[in-house]
């Protein structure tokens, strides 16, 4: 019942300093600012490509101020649209899952698909006029002690087809797991990991935090400029390689990006370990 990747919810300390640095960075552009209740936050609103990033700042006691204690900020929820929101939220319950709403969307605390460390945030599919670097969100990466398990219980709650999924493993970055394509033909889709190696950075970090979202990926047309804008504003705060043709692949600190570990790939690149590496289309 998931269309796509959508969105992302960062709990930040000051939503102005992390707007500016979307705004750099990225092109980001403010859509909206609200208050989201059920979440003890003020949000601003940020179209980034096609998808947004909703900047939470605590505002007095609540699931976002408590997140804010307890890990200084960061990635908080993973958001996902549907063409059809009535009908996942009767799923959800009749899979016993906990949902609450607000302001049109549903929210799924961690713990409510029986996954520990997944929190989400549904909203309805909408077009949207892209905005800045990127073209969208496509990925979120889940660290989970039992991807397996972890996996199943997504597609069952999330009303997905595991037949699209997709075995993942790497020696480099020490982890090993599945994504969850909401589509065998889009790259949209939860990265379900476990890490197997403590020493490499996800091992840490899991080390630290347990069951959790780590970080997301996007596509963009143009990674040429956006690693001028990087050289420019944050020289030292992002990974990949800074001279010749438009790079494949790059990787923004959360240092740059408000605790945001960023991932972004030229267009179609992903496919490379996406399970259909001839959909790859020529870099330029």
């Amino acid at each position: 019942m998931l269309a796509q990747v959508d969105r992302i919810q960062l709990v930040v300390a000051d939503r102005k300093r992390a707007e500016v640095s979307f705004s750099q960075l990225l092109g980001a552009t403010v859509v909206r600012h609200d208050v989201v209740r059920a979440l003890g936050a003020l949000r601003t609103a940020l179209r980034v490509g096609r998808s947004e990033v909703e900047l939470l700042e605590p505002d007095g006691v609540g699931p976002a101020a408590e997140f804010l204690q307890q890990t200084r900020g960061g990635l908080f929820a993973a958001g996902f649209a549907t063409p059809d929101l009535g009908a996942l939220r009767a799923h959800l319950l009749a899979c016993g899952a906990e949902v609450s709403e607000a302001g049109g969307q549903l929210l799924l605390a961690p713990g409510a698909l029986g996954v520990p460390g997944l929190r989400a945030v549904l909203s309805p599919e909408e077009e949207r006029e892209p905005s800045g670097s990127l073209d969208h969100l496509y990925e979120v990466t889940l660290l989970s002690p039992d991807w397996k398990g972890s996996a199943q219980r997504i597609a069952e709650g999330l009303a997905l087809d595991s037949r699209s999924f997709v075995p993942i493993r790497s020696a480099e970055y020490g982890y090993e797991g599945l994504l969850t394509l909401f589509h065998p033909t889009h790259l949209d889709r939860i990265e379900v990991v476990t890490p197997v190696d403590a020493a490499k950075t996800m091992g840490r970090y899991f080390a630290r935090r347990g069951p959790s979202w780590y970080m997301c990926y996007a596509e963009s047309r143009d990674t040429a400029g956006l690693r001028a804008r990087l050289l420019e504003h944050a020289p030292h705060d992002w990974t990949g390689p800074r001279e010749g043709v438009a790079p494949d692949n790059l990787f923004l600190h959360p240092a740059a990006l408000s605790g945001l570990l960023l991932g972004v790939s030229r267009r179609s690149f992903a496919w490379t370990w996406s399970g259909s590496p001839e959909r790859v289309e020529a870099g330029g």
